[in-house]
């Protein structure tokens, strides 16, 4: 865990961007007592021009729900699909026990397999007695085509072995890292953001966080604090249909030279928790409303991207075990959830909303320039035509 002076810098608060809600101590997804993020993050060759031999722009994310120790412990969860056009390994198993006891992986699309055999060879060393029965790793994924050789399995199983041991608490790095590392937002620089809010209920103060893997949104369609910014005069080469159609010449398929990648492709994964004690269908409720929250930042929602949310109490962890039983049960075997009343949830809903569309804003924001395989590159947000368009439409500074 990193000192607060050590906490990332240059986050769209600090561009002036306004936000609703109060955020918790690091404004990140571990503010959250127990989740722990780690990254491994794969960048090499940048600008080579070789046709699928790089460069490398790509990594893993690992999210542990109550950290290291606590894998293996269900936490009460829901899952929800705006847009299937994606994957979220584990999902069955979490609709049909109401719990999530692994590690939640990001990484690129076509790492999912390496990334699954990575949580089970990590598990295999460190905790070998929950493959004693089974083990359902929970990876998501999101498309770095553009930027990244994704066809060349960079991504190793030790790699996300490596990220669940680097996972910590803290402040949480930003940007291009991880599994968000050659992602695209917007036409502009993508990935990992993350953001948190306090929630509070009576006497009792909860916080709620949410990390996001941001590879979506048409330029067009982006908003910053209600502002419309999709005119910006910023150049998008992710919609120039040179690259587009070279590709698919390569691979023996000559598309129309106009042809380009439908514009919001890509997909999003997003994660939210929280320490409030919830039913599972309570979490599923939260993960219904992380799309409002992707709506604020100008998403429609494209057919192209995959759009799923994950979201879990850390309050309950260990009540939904689902294990093979290895002794008669008795009534002393019987648990109990705690949970927030559902009439007390419009709060919780809220702090999703809010957490969500700061996290995005932060991944934007804290990012660069990137340029990847075949030469192919995207911008960064610019801060400065941001700042002017906000100054200009009158929205009071953060």
């Amino acid at each position: 865990m990193r000192d607060a002076a050590d906490a990332p810098a240059g986050r769209a608060r600090e561009l002036g961007i306004p936000f609703d809600g109060t955020p918790g101590t690091w404004n990140a997804i571990t503010d959250v007592p127990g989740v722990e993020v780690g990254h491994v993050t794969l960048v090499a060759g940048e600008g080579a021009l070789q046709v699928g031999a790089g460069p490398v722009r790509t990594g893993v994310t690992a999210v542990l729900p109550v950290g290291r120790s606590g894998i293996g412990r269900a936490c009460p969860a829901g899952w929800f699909s705006l847009n299937g056009n994606g994957e979220l390994t584990g999902s069955h198993w979490i609709t049909e026990t109401g719990g999530l006891t692994s590690p939640v992986m990001l990484t690129n699309t076509h790492a999912v397999g390496s990334v699954h055999r990575g949580v089970v060879d990590w598990a295999a060393t460190n905790r070998p007695d929950l493959l004693e029965q089974w083990l359902l790793p929970v990876v998501g994924e999101t498309w770095d085509g553009y930027l990244n050789d994704i066809n060349g399995g960079h991504v190793s199983a030790a790699h996300a072995a490596t990220a669940i041991d680097s996972a910590s608490s803290g402040p949480v790095d930003e940007g291009s890292v991880g599994g968000g590392t050659g992602m695209v937002c917007y036409g502009y620089s993508g990935g990992a953001g993350t953001a948190s809010r306090v929630v509070r209920l009576g006497a009792r103060s909860h916080v709620l966080g949410a990390y996001v893997q941001a590879n979506f949104g048409d330029r067009t369609e982006l908003r910053l604090a209600g502002v419309p910014l999709g005119d910006l005069p910023v150049a998008n080469p992710i919609d120039e249909p040179a690259w587009f159609a070279r590709d698919h010449e390569r691979a023996g398929v000559a598309p129309s030279s106009s042809a380009v990648l439908p514009g919001g492709s890509g997909s999003v994964i997003v994660l939210v928790a929280t320490d409030a004690p919830m039913l599972p269908a309570q979490c599923t409720a939260l993960a219904r409303r992380v799309s409002l929250g992707l709506a604020r930042s100008g998403t429609t929602g494209s057919h192209f991207s995959g759009d799923i949310f994950l979201a879990w109490s850390t309050a309950g962890a260990g009540a939904l075990d689902s294990r093979i039983p290895v002794a008669a049960a008795e009534p002393a075997g019987y648990r109990q959830l705690e949970f927030v009343p559902w009439g007390q949830m419009d709060a919780f809903y809220a702090a999703t909303v809010q957490a969500v569309e700061e996290a995005v804003a932060n991944a934007l924001v804290v990012n660069q320039d990137k340029t990847g395989r075949d030469g192919h590159w995207v911008p960064a947000l610019p801060h400065d035509l941001v700042a002017e368009r906000l100054s200009a439409r009158g929205v009071p500074q953060a």
